[in-house]
Parts: C-alpha cells; structure tokens; sequence
C-alpha cells in the first residue's frame, strides 16, 4: 500500500508551483515521469504478489474442504458399519477441518478485496502516467513561455526604467531641447539681421533732419544780421 500512496502524493503535487520553482523544467518533469513509471512498476509486482497470495490461500481453504468433505464421508462409512464411536471420531476430524476452513475462507475474502483494490489503484495509475507523458511537453512549453515571458518583462521593466532604453529617451529629449533652442536663437538672429537696415534709415532721417533745423537755424540768424 506504500507505493500507491507514494505515487498519489506524486500526483497531487502543485505541478504549477513545482515548475516554477525548478531551474530546469524539462529536466524535472521527465525525472518526474521516471518516478511514476518506477511507481507503475513497483505496484504491478505489488498486485502480483497480492494475486499469488490469494491462489494461495484459495488453495490451502480447497485443501482443507477436500479434508473435511473425506472425514464426512468416513463417519459416513462407519455409521453405515455401525461404529458409532468411530464415526463421532470422524464427525470430530470434520468439525476441525470445517473450522479451518472458515478461517481461511475469511483471509480469502479479505485477499480477494485487497487484490481488487490494488487492481483498480493500478488502472488508475496506468491511466495518470498516460496523462501525464501527454502533458509532459504541454507543461514544459508553459514553463519556457511563462520564464520568457517573465525574463522579458524584467527586462523591458529594467531597461525603461533605469536602463538603456530611459538613456535613450532621456538623451532624445535634450536633443529636442538643443534643438529647439537653436531655432529660437536662429529665429531671434534672423529677425535681429532683418531690422538692422531700417534702425539705419531712421538715425540716417533723423540726422537729416536735425541737419536741416541746424540749417534753417542758421541761415535764419544769417539773415538778421545782415
């Protein structure tokens, strides 16, 4: 019984748990399998032995029937011959033999159940290690999905965060910022360029025109004095 209770802890195991606490998942559910087939192994001489047993026992009880149905057939024989005493002898013999015979038709019944219980555990071992080589590269798939799945979301969270990819980002931004400076600055100096020539037109008018009130100015006291 030993070995049917190794193998259903086998199967109630958390295989999710199991696999994600395992560096090599391949690894592990094949040994795993191993473990089970070692298990199958192990439970069918188990069975075996369990059958042989009951044959035994089966035997011996037939042996003893056999025993006690001769002895009625002796007190039979002497009751016929009129020994009476030699016949209670017999019916004695019998009374023993019949006794044996209950006990051993008791272990019989409870080999037989043991034998079928250990033949349905069996099938149903047979049955969960098939299951479980059709599993077995459904469940290392998931685990090499969920593993990369989980390497890359670590590295994506690293890297965006505080890696080369915010590096990136944050670099792509002063650029933008150097950048739009640098318009601004060439925008500034252009405007700057273009209204030089009209400050010139306008201090060159106004020196025209303080130039002709001077003159004016003058010629005007020019001509009060003569």
């Amino acid at each position: 019984m030993s070995v049917f209770l190794r193998v259903t802890d086998i199967f109630k195991a958390n295989v999710n748990d199991m696999l994600d606490r395992m560096e090599d998942p391949e690894k592990m559910v094949k040994q795993m399998i191993i473990e089970m087939e070692e298990a199958l192994v192990k439970a069918t001489s188990g069975l075996a032995k369990a059958m042989a047993n009951e044959q035994n026992l089966r035997k011996q009880q037939t042996v003893l029937t056999n025993q006690s149905r001769q002895w009625e057939e002796k007190a039979t024989l002497a009751v016929k011959s009129g020994k009476t005493d030699l016949a209670r002898q017999a019916l004695s013999k019998k009374v023993i033999y019949d006794g044996q015979v209950q006990q051993y038709q008791a272990m019989v019944t409870q080999a037989s159940n043991t034998t079928s219980q250990l033949r349905m555990q069996l099938d149903t071992l047979k049955g969960k290690l098939d299951e479980a080589r059709m599993k077995q590269s459904t469940l290392v798939a998931r685990s090499q999905t969920a593993k990369t799945q989980k390497e890359f979301s670590t590295i994506l969270g690293t890297n965006v965060g505080q890696g080369a990819f915010a590096k990136f980002d944050k670099m792509e931004k002063k650029i933008e910022g150097m950048e739009a400076e640098a318009d601004a600055f060439s925008e500034l100096s252009g405007e700057a360029a273009a209204e030089d020539p009209f400050k010139d037109m306008e201090k060159d008018m106004q020196l025209e025109a303080e130039m002709a009130k001077l003159m004016e100015k003058m010629n005007s006291g020019g001509g009060a004095g003569a």
